[in-house]
């Protein structure tokens, strides 16, 4: 059985497995229940200051001591946007405006579950950088001056796509 569940989140009774709506799913033969699978919604702001990237070193697994986007899930009652300036301003303390989107990632393989990333472009418009939350530093870096290591393929596709903007076409990462 894929996922976490055996027993039915609303009655209890044990899942069987169903090809319904085109893949094996678990259902309630009590009740009825399917259970979908979703991804979770990730959101990082690729934030840019004078030709420079923020990024933050991580506190915490996954990738603690590696550098990243800011980043983090997005709370149930705040959408994308309003979650990728609150995790900016909680990781760096810069509070930012969105000014675009820069691109959407699969992300199937996170320890913590399967993830939809969504990274916003952005520009600081206030606050001290200083880090906080999950952050040990943050700070801003250059096309060729990177922090290593750069965890996160997500992070990584999303640095060669900024890098490659700015004109540096050099290796991926």
């Amino acid at each position: 059985m894929i996922g976490p569940f055996v027993f039915c989140p609303r009655c209890g009774a044990r899942l069987t497995q169903q090809f319904l709506f085109g893949r094996e799913r678990p259902v309630c033969p009590a009740c009825g229940y399917i259970v979908f699978y979703d991804p979770k919604v990730a959101v990082g702001a690729l934030v840019e200051h004078e030709g420079k990237v923020l990024l933050v070193r991580r506190r915490y697994d996954p990738g603690k001591g590696g550098w990243a986007l800011p980043a983090g899930f997005v709370e149930i009652d705040e959408g994308p946007v309003a979650a990728a300036i609150r995790e900016c301003r909680e990781e760096t303390g810069l509070l930012i405006r969105i000014c675009g989107l820069l691109d959407v990632f699969a992300v199937p393989t996170d320890p913590r579950g399967p993830a939809v990333f969504i990274v916003y472009r952005g520009i600081p418009v206030g606050g001290d950088l200083r880090p906080g939350d999950d952050a040990l530093e943050a700070g801003f870096f250059p096309p060729d001056g990177l922090p290593s290591p750069l965890v996160f393929a997500s992070t990584r596709r999303a640095l060669w796509r900024w890098r490659r903007e700015k004109g540096f076409e050099g290796r991926r990462f």
